[in-house]
């Protein structure tokens, strides 16, 4: 029984034993990001023969078979497939210039696209490797080119953010014109498309720098905008912001103003 028991023991052990070099094994060797060459991109256009279905998004290699009706031969957007056409996806041009890599002279805009478009492939489609090239270098290391792309697009991020931030504060008013009646100006809780507990009322915005001064509404009461808490304020919101100008021949505090022409 004793002999039984340590036999026991001992075949335990070694299946502990066994369990943990595997584990270690599996961490030493895990398996790596595909690493292609844009030959061996080429072949994943969904042909008949060809080994599969990919796509390329700064220099991320996706597959794209659940798409087929719109990346496969014949599909509206089959110029992408087995290429890496980050451009075209800013740009919308689908020929042979455009459907390319370089994101030189993109717009801010264009790079926010660009980015949206990745987070899209990442949510909706498998990801198989990198792309040797622009982006990747043969080790799959990130190059120069790809930090100063995702470098751009945290900056674009950033102005994005701050041009939210200044929407939330100065919305758009609303506006209409007829020749009879002039141009009219009115703020609602949902003007410019922002939705928000006040209305506020029109003014027109300087902005340094900037042609023109359109109508923003702007807050009449409660203190100014980014400081919530403060207790010393003169109850006017942002009316005494100093790039608000007043319409003339409109009272303060009317929700709405009439400019005849």
């Amino acid at each position: 029984a004793l002999r039984c028991r340590g036999a026991m023991w001992r075949g335990a052990a070694a299946a502990l034993l066994g369990l943990a070099a595997a584990c270690l094994l599996r961490r030493g060797f895990e398996p790596r990001a595909r690493l292609l060459s844009a030959a061996e991109l080429r072949r994943y256009r969904g042909a008949p023969g060809e080994p599969g279905l990919y796509l390329a998004l700064l220099g991320r290699v996706f597959d794209v078979e659940r798409g087929r009706k719109h990346y496969g031969p014949g599909g509206a957007y089959s110029g992408f497939a087995g290429r890496d056409a980050t451009r075209a996806f800013a740009s919308g041009d689908f020929s042979p210039a455009g459907l390319v890599d370089s994101v030189s002279g993109l717009s801010p805009a264009e790079l926010l696209s660009i980015h949206s478009w990745l987070s899209f492939y990442r949510d909706n489609y498998e990801p198989v490797g990198k792309l040797v090239g622009r982006f990747y270098d043969e080790n799959g290391a990130p190059t120069e080119a790809l930090r100063e792309v995702e470098a751009a697009i945290e900056e674009a991020l950033k102005l994005q953010a701050e041009s939210d931030q200044k929407q939330q504060q100065f919305p758009p008013c609303n506006s209409e014109w007829s020749s009879a009646k002039g141009t009219r100006f009115w703020c609602s809780r949902e003007s410019g498309g922002v939705p928000r507990a006040w209305a506020g009322v029109p003014r027109r915005l300087h902005r340094p720098g900037s042609q023109g001064t359109p109508c923003v509404c702007v807050r009449s009461s409660g203190p100014p905008w980014g400081q919530p808490g403060s207790s010393q304020h003169r109850d006017r919101g942002d009316l005494d912001d100093p790039r608000l100008q007043q319409y003339e021949g409109c009272h303060p505090l009317a929700e709405q103003c009439v400019l005849l022409t």
